[in-house]
């Protein structure tokens, strides 16, 4: 890798990160945006001069009203969108919501309008397909204590 060459074009990803909670019944929380359809995990796009964790950790203060400790990280996928250009996102293990936590839940009514609890069999329904094989990697992750790498929401061959 060669940095001087200045002509060629480095890639500048949009960042994101999110983080899989689980309730006892191992089912995993998922948030319902109120400015699309669908199901998303708690995460959103870093700000400037902010870590992937800080951004995670940010994002399910601001969605969900509660301030857990971010685990490790469990998926790293290098995901490039037709219209939105290069991303790199990130996934975290947010493990186990006492129920303590889950009492404190508020989510903000300006961008996530509910969250619920959800079957491993309920996610491929609820989430887009890129996403949905995301989190079924990432909960292999956290069973097998690793961290995945990802391109396009795929294990690479």
């Amino acid at each position: 890798m060669s940095g001087s060459q200045s002509h060629e074009v480095v890639a500048q990803p949009r960042t994101a990160a999110g983080v899989l909670f689980f309730d006892e019944d191992d089912r995993v929380l998922l948030v319902k945006p109120t400015y699309k359809p669908g199901w998303e995990i708690p995460g959103g796009y870093l700000h400037a001069d902010e870590t992937p964790s800080e951004g995670a950790a940010r994002e399910v203060m601001e969605e969900l009203g509660i301030t857990p400790p971010i685990g490790r990280l469990l998926v790293a996928d290098w995901a490039p969108h037709p219209t939105e250009g290069d991303k790199l996102l990130f996934i975290f293990d947010g493990g186990v919501l006492p129920a303590g936590e889950l009492d404190n839940i508020a989510v903000d009514q300006v961008e996530i309008g509910e969250y619920a609890f959800h079957t491993t069999d309920q996610l491929d329904g609820l989430l887009i397909p890129r996403l949905a094989r995301r989190v079924h990697a990432a909960r292999a992750g956290r069973r097998q204590s690793a961290t995945v790498y990802l391109e396009h929401g795929a294990t690479r061959a």
